[in-house]
């Protein structure tokens, strides 16, 4: 007898197609892992080269992110959530920090918006120009009162030197003197841009930037001689106990640009937990296909077993197998998915989620572990296939070879019982939890019925043929047929049917999830302004722009808004998370702002609002907790903590803000301090064009929903790669059941069945395949779903009839291609060899 090696050498040639669709398994399996862990390694190496620091060798400045402390089952465990807003420090460190050994000079700086009439400016400090490279031109440099401008700036302001322009900061409008005027170094073009620039007295900036007594960050310069790691650990001991960081090298970057933080969460929550799910719905499918190939060789197993082979040698031969495909198999992968992750990058830096500094990682590491996986994955499957007609008699082999055993095995029907009970029981609790309870209870759901499907899949395959068996009856002796083939080989239909599940539940899950929200959010939106005017923009609106609305003809109330996002803890299976809360700083009274905003307030009341007091979404109190009279804790934008007391629950907050609170508690923890919004009640969208872009409730609905743009391409491309990945595991996996049936189909045609009564019985099966995988698929998604959504929204899932039709119509028609394509090739090869 051949030795293990040379047997597997020789099923791989003679049996292409039952490998090569092993293969093709493997090779999508290692492209998703390598570009999911391409991608989670580049967020956690990512950072971004200094700028605006660059001559500045230390830095010290607030930690940017907010910790919370949760106990798990392996102790308290601190997680770090980055900040909606700039974290500042106390400006009194300028002055220890220019008392540490081997420092030169310590200067604080401040980076803020500037207005002046219509155009946006960026305000700095003007000691920051010893570090940024900025010079004066002409004039001299700025004192209490004074502005040093840039070209842009002068020109925009037609005021020169010893001139006086009227500039909006945050803390409200005032004429400044011209003192200067001066070319911004590569310091300040890095901030700013093209965009005019400004400079004030470093004792004047904290206050205009609003933020008294703060700045963003000291910089601090060696004196000659002194080395980087000494000044630092030297001003490292001058500010202890102050909480501010002392950094140097790249971690300096992400002081000046704030969306690294944002950047390495997305990309490692990309990597990470949907790489997680990725990673194991692609080995779960492999090792399906794994599991499919080896079943396909059950007869000659039974002849090898017959013949003389041991147990031992059938299992080294589909060891060897695995060793032969799956290396392979994962090299081939490796390349298309660095790809992938190159071309989602590069999508994500196009929607300015990434900053243009930061470059794709990539090691060795993702492709290393991905073929690793892969080889486990083969190994692990093939063992697990192998293991019975490797151990049982010849005889009783020759006898399974021939006709499909009905009964599955004790352990994976307990298994697989255990699982759709864990799942129901899980269902259960996610639908009787409120907030993230509900949605994260929800995220387990999924995985336990695609567990248990993929245990049980004999079982409720023979179910699905009895039940769309009686269907077929009248469809004639083809229907018949393929109803009596799928019932009988129910084994089979579940491997066929197993990645349309997977890909009809994942894809349903992440579509519908976003879909859902979007509805429910623009339902809320809609029907939440009540203003006849909504103006708004983008650099932010002048100051006063609610007074100056109030007094045009017409307007009875005008309110603006300041918006910005806090971070509120929540509670979600155990454990506790910060979550991003959009908040809503008004200016206005609670009837003034009745009159231009409904937000469907639910219990307490919105006239209580004001310091240390705010209103929240009803979503949000379940999630937190809280009801009406307790206190909140809550990190506002710039870290600060913070436990106002709630005194209104609403209903519109996923629409309209999560929580809403008086503007003076809000303006002084947000980078800008000028109002987003400005909803106006009566009066003439004439009269308010000088203050911003006008636009009516309607049209600020559809802005509103274009800026969702991100929120939804980023789930359809998750939906896009699993459902991707699984559908062509779907097609894999029919055209390898079509081309192992050659028998099957070869002596139909000797019986006298015709070709095309032949191709109409596979097509019967091929929709009852397909019907079957989506209706199960269907199932699993809204039982995920609903509750998943009850947390977040308050209302059931919504699925676009269309979309849905769609879905279900490219899983039938990726089927009936699979199917008939290459049933059509083994008819037409038998006919040749007649």
């Amino acid at each position: 007898m051949r030795r293990p090696t040379g047997l597997a050498r020789a099923a791989v040639r003679f049996k292409p197609a039952s490998f090569a669709g092993t293969f093709v398994a493997l090779m999508m399996a290692a492209l998703i892992v390598a570009a999911c862990g391409t991608l989670l390694e580049t967020g956690i190496r990512a950072t971004v080269p200094a700028e605006r620091y660059a001559k500045a060798p230390v830095v010290a400045a607030a930690d940017q992110s907010a910790r919370v402390v949760s106990d798990t089952v392996d102790g308290p465990e601190e997680s770090a959530y980055p900040l909606p807003d700039k974290a500042r420090v106390d400006a009194g460190l300028v002055a220890k920090a220019a008392r540490a050994p081997g420092a030169e000079t310590a200067v604080p700086d401040s980076t803020f918006p500037v207005r002046q009439g219509d155009a946006a400016i960026t305000g700095h400090g003007w000691g920051s120009h010893v570090f940024t490279g900025t010079a004066l031109s002409a004039g001299t440099a700025p004192h209490s009162g004074e502005v040093v401008l840039d070209a842009a700036a002068a020109r925009g302001a037609g005021a020169g030197l010893g001139g006086t322009v009227t500039l909006e900061t945050a803390a409200g409008r005032a004429d400044f003197r011209v003192s200067g005027l001066a070319e911004p170094g590569t310091g300040d073009t890095a901030t700013a841009g093209s965009a005019a620039t400004a400079w004030f007295t470093d004792a004047e900036a904290p206050t205009l930037a609003g933020h008294p007594g703060r700045v963003d960050a000291v910089a601090v310069l060696a004196e000659d001689g002194t080395g980087t790691g000494a000044l630092a650990a030297a001003v490292a001991k001058s500010l202890a106990g102050s909480g501010a960081q002392v950094l140097t090298g790249d971690a300096r970057g992400g002081v000046e640009d704030r969306g690294l933080a944002y950047a390495k969460e997305t990309l490692t929550g990309l990597g990470g937990s949907f790489g997680g799910i990725a990673t194991l719905v692609a080995v779960f499918t492999a090792a399906g296909t794994v599991a499919l190939s080896v079943g396909q060789r059950t007869r000659e197993f039974a002849l090898l077993r017959a013949v003389g082979a041991t147990p031992r040698q059938i299992r080294r031969a589909v060891a060897t197998e695995a060793l032969l495909v799956a290396p392979l198999a994962g090299l081939a992968g490796c390349l298309p998915g660095i790809g992938l992750a190159h071309w989602w990058f590069g999508q994500l830096k196009d929607r300015g989620v990434i900053p243009d500094a930061v470059g794709l990682h990539v090691s060795w590491v993702p492709p290393v572990v991905a073929v690793g996986a892969g080889l486990l994955t083969a190994l692990g499957a093939g063992w697990a296939a192998g293991r019975r007609p490797a151990k049982i008699k010849p005889g009783q082999a020759l006898a399974e070879a021939a006709v499909e055993r009905l009964r599955p095995g004790v352990i994976r029907t307990v298994l697989g019982l255990a699982a759709l009970g864990g799942g129901a029981a899980l269902a259960g609790v996610a639908a009787s939890a409120a907030g993230d309870d509900a949605a994260g209870a929800s995220l387990g759901v999924i995985m336990l019925f695609m567990l248990a499907f993929a245990l049980l899949g004999p079982l409720v395959a023979r179910l699905c043929a009895v039940l769309f068996g009686l269907l077929l009856r009248g469809g004639g002796a083809s229907a018949t047929l393929a109803a009596a083939n799928s019932r009988t080989n129910s084994r089979r239909l579940a491997s066929a049917i197993t990645p349309i599940v997977l890909a009809m539940a994942f894809a349903s899950t992440l579509v519908f999830m976003h879909t859902s929200e979007s509805k429910v959010a623009s339902d809320q939106l809609r029907a939440g302004i009540t203003a006849d005017h909504v103006v708004t923009d983008p650099a932010g609106l002048p100051a006063g722009s609610a007074d100056r609305a109030a007094r045009a003809p017409g307007v009875d109330a005008a309110v603006s808004l300041l918006d910005a996002q806090v971070l509120v803890p929540v509670h979600a299976v155990g454990e506790t998370s910060l979550r991003g809360a959009a908040v809503q700083g008004v200016s206005g009274s609670a009837a003034l702002l009745a009159r231009v905003q409904d937000l469907d307030v639910r219990s307490g009341g919105l006239d209580r609002v004001g310091p240390g007091r705010i209103a929240i979404d009803r979503t949000l109190a379940a999630s937190a907790g809280v009801e009406v009279g307790d206190t909140m804790p809550l990190h506002l934008p710039d870290g600060t903590e913070d436990r106002p007391e709630v005194v209104a629950v609403y209903g519109r907050g996923l629409g309209l803000a999560a929580v809403t609170m008086d503007r003076a508690s809000l303006a002084g923890h947000v980078t800008s301090g000028f109002d987003s919004t400005l909803l106006v009640h009566g009066g003439d969208a004439r009269s308010l064009a000088t203050l911003g872009r006008v636009t009516d409730a309607s049209g600020y609905a559809v802005e509103q929903d274009l800026d969702h743009a991100y929120g939804a391409w980023s789930n359809y491309m998750m939906a896009a790669v699993l459902g991707g990945f699984a559908a062509v595991a779907a097609v894999n996996t029919l055209v390898m059941t079509v081309l192992d049936r050659r028998r099957e189909l070869s002596t139909l045609r000797l019986v006298g069945s015709t070709r095309r009564q032949v191709l109409r019985m596979l097509r019967w099966e091929s929709l009852l395949v397909t019907a079957a995988g989506v209706a199960l698929g269907t199932v699993i998604a809204m039982i995920t779903l609903t509750p998943m959504m009850r947390g977040v929204t308050g209302e059931s899932p919504y699925a676009p009839p269309l979309l849905y039709a769609a879905f279900a119509a490219a899983a039938v028609s990726l089927g009936l291609l699979a199917v008939t394509l290459p049933a059509r090739a083994v008819l037409r090869d038998r006919e040749a060899g007649s």
